[in-house]
């Protein structure tokens, strides 16, 4: 009887024990992991690249004496607004005044002396040489008042374009030359902005094939509207047109001067301001893909295709561009793939993932 129960009490025991390691080596088993996939489709883009910039007003005009004397009347504020041929600076012309009257009178004296010689010509007591070396003379005098009465009339300083007026170091009583260090003033005509940017002989390179793919001529002509972002942060509201490429690549920095000009109509912008110009460059039939959904394998960015069963595999990209999160590729996918997008990190090729469509 004992015999029996033993046998009994055995069997009992290796049968707890083989339901036990069943259900154990069954909770071990790993399940596939739920992530998020999502369908690949062609799309076009657009990205900008940033280049900062230095601006200028469409003319930036130094006004500069003519002549020498000193300041004796200002009829602007710094900062004025003006129009072309409006006087700004008044000289003293006490003396070239006196210089006038002392030519004029010369003038005069010049044409008496003609006057005597016409008739005394005419009737042979002098000689016609006398007469025209007092004509000469006459057209001399002449040429010296208008000298004198220009040089008084550049003592009338006028604005030479629209514009805005810039600082006035010099004041009233101050003399003033052609010769000085600084000029009277700088007129800046902000109707208008040009922006001043630098970019690297690639990135020229590139933009320009952008443009020959896209059927154009690599000319200033036919480059894209840029984008103007200003110093606080905000998008100037005006498109821009790049207007010059120097093509004379520099041989010590390795790069080349561009100019974007853009309309100013409400004044927003200033000579001397400073900004961030933006280039767009347009990717067509191309594939975006978040940057989170990738691996780098030896360098290589890399993707989890899924298959049909289910099963993941990884694949090489090429990456023509990116932007702040997104990677735009051109090979290695094909249009209605499916990708993986979370946890890619650890996946490895032919795990299955049951697989959550965004």
């Amino acid at each position: 009887m004992k015999t029996i129960a033993s046998i009994l009490v055995s069997a009992g025991t290796l049968l707890f024990i083989s339901c036990g390691g069943k259900n154990q080596q069954q909770a071990a088993a790993p399940q596939a992991p739920s992530l998020q996939v999502t369908t690949l489709k062609k799309q076009d883009i657009s990205i900008y690249n940033s280049y900062s910039t230095n601006i200028e007003g469409v003319q930036n005009v130094e006004v500069w004496p003519k002549v020498s004397g000193f300041v004796q009347k200002i009829y602007v504020e710094e900062g004025q607004q003006v129009k072309k041929g409006q006087q700004l600076f008044k000289l003293e012309t006490q003396t070239l005044s006196q210089d006038a009257e002392a030519a004029k009178a010369a003038v005069n004296v010049a044409q008496v002396e003609v006057n005597k010689l016409a008739p005394l010509v005419e009737k042979n007591i002098v000689s016609e040489v006398q007469l025209e070396t007092a004509k000469a003379q006459l057209e001399q005098a002449k040429s010296n008042y208008s000298s004198i009465a220009a040089n008084i009339g550049y003592s009338n300083i006028t604005s030479p374009v629209n514009g805005y007026i810039g600082a006035i170091p010099y004041k009233v009583g101050a003399l003033v030359s052609s010769t000085m260090a600084q000029p009277l003033t700088v007129v800046s005509d902000i109707s208008g902005i040009r922006a001043y940017f630098s970019m690297t002989e690639k990135e020229l390179l590139e933009m320009k094939s952008g443009m020959i793919d896209n059927g154009s001529m690599a000319t200033a002509e036919n480059t894209p509207e840029v984008e103007l972002v200003m110093i606080n942060g905000e998008t100037f509201p005006e498109k821009g047109k790049i207007a010059m490429v120097n093509n004379i690549i520099n041989p010590t920095t390795g790069s080349v001067t561009l100019r974007a000009d853009f309309d100013n109509p409400k004044m927003l912008l200033s000579s001397g301001s400073t900004g961030t110009i933006k280039i767009p460059s347009t990717f067509k039939d191309t594939f975006v893909i978040p940057q989170f959904a990738t691996i780098d394998r030896q360098g290589t960015k890399m993707v989890y295709v899924l298959n049909q069963d289910n099963t993941v595999v990884s694949v090489p990209l090429k990456i023509v561009a990116q932007t702040d999160k997104e990677f735009i590729v051109d090979e290695g996918l094909e249009e209605g793939s499916t990708i993986v997008t979370e946890g890619v990190s650890k996946l490895k090729d032919g795990q299955a993932i049951n697989p959550v469509k965004k």
